[in-house]
């Protein structure tokens, strides 16, 4: 990972509010020891900043994506979402692919349930990731145009 991308997307969650950007930091980190040789996609979009974690640097195969919003933080399960198998109802969503978690915590990536739903979606990827791949962090975008990062 070089050290200006690391330092841009610094700056982009520095944009959140204190709580929020230190509850995507403590994710992201998660994140890392869930998916050891993920590469991360970053897209600072219109609606969000977001990460999605893929074997590659295609963002097609992007398995799930930390969606960082002013006021909370979801976990997008973007290839398979429906197949996913959610005995408790923990995906929200209705679309053809993706479904979501919201984080009320960095802690809800701990959680057994969250744990199950990540290691189905791995196992469902069209193309795995090779954990002993090194991990790559790539800014893909930058959206001119933002809402706004905090709430109004």
């Amino acid at each position: 990972m070089t050290a200006a991308a690391e330092k841009q997307l610094a700056t982009f969650i520095a944009a959140f509010t204190p709580a929020v950007a230190s509850t995507a930091k403590k994710a992201r980190k998660k994140l890392q020891g869930i998916l050891p040789g993920a590469s991360e996609l970053v897209y600072d979009n219109y609606n969000a900043l977001a990460i999605g974690y893929a074997p590659g640097e295609k963002t097609s195969e992007a398995i799930v994506s930390l969606a960082i919003y002013p006021s909370w933080i979801r976990l997008f399960f973007l290839q398979h979402g429906p197949s996913i198998p959610d005995p408790r109802k923990r995906l929200e969503g209705s679309a053809n692919r993706v479904r979501s978690v919201r984080l009320e915590s960095a802690d809800t990536l701990d959680d057994a349930e969250v744990r199950a739903l990540i290691g189905h979606a791995l196992q469902l990827a069209m193309r795995p990731i090779d954990a002993t791949a090194k991990s790559r962090l790539i800014i893909k975008s930058v959206s001119a145009k933002q809402r706004p990062r905090r709430p109004t």
